[in-house]
């Protein structure tokens, strides 16, 4: 397994070993012992399924508030994506700087995102399928979004003019600063 630790605190890219012949392939792409000797020692609690349909599905930016804060393993089955992490830690030295990463199928890569970050993604390719654990249940009561377009973040997705496909829910999203002035990211 080769581990990546990339730009943002504790956001690291994690490529499983794959073993192939004629047959296919095989990979185990957990194993609590060796993940948390690469420094992620956590227990899931839940994985997530996504399927996009069209290209440029983006979903998110999301994160979930205090007490249900998710630390999440993301990786793509079928299909690419690209994946933007955001810190969004009030007093962290990073607070507002994110980083992007492609993940594929074809790459086999994964990316662990901690606490304290908003995520989202852009689907490359149409039928894409991700698969995502996280460390804390989904509770609608604590799950908060931040608009993919907020120009304070200036987050640069590959769209190449395109208008990306939003739920309702991403396309109303309010903008971070908005959040900063209430009391979630303050109590998180």
């Amino acid at each position: 397994m080769k581990v990546n630790q990339l730009a943002l605190p504790g956001v690291i890219e994690i490529v499983p070993d794959r073993f192939g012949d004629d047959r296919g392939f095989f990979s185990e792409t957990f194993n609590a012992a060796r993940f948390a000797a690469a420094g992620v020692d956590v227990t899931w609690v839940q994985d997530n399924h996504s399927l996009s349909r069209p290209a440029n599905v983006l979903r998110g930016l999301h994160f979930q508030i205090s007490p249900v804060q998710q630390k999440k393993l993301v990786r793509v089955i079928r299909g690419a994506i690209v994946d933007v992490v955001v810190d969004i830690r009030p007093d962290s030295p990073s607070f507002r700087q994110w980083i992007a990463v492609e993940i594929s199928a074809a790459a086999w890569n994964q990316l662990f995102v901690p606490e304290g970050m908003a995520h989202g993604y852009l689907t490359r390719a149409a039928d894409t399928e991700v698969i995502y654990k996280v460390s804390a249940p989904y509770s609608p009561d604590h799950e908060r979004t931040i608009r993919f377009d907020d120009p304070d973040l200036a987050i640069a997705w590959p769209l190449v003019g395109l208008s990306p496909v939003l739920s309702r829910k991403d396309a109303t999203a309010p903008y971070l600063r908005d959040l900063i002035a209430g009391p979630d990211l303050r109590a998180s």
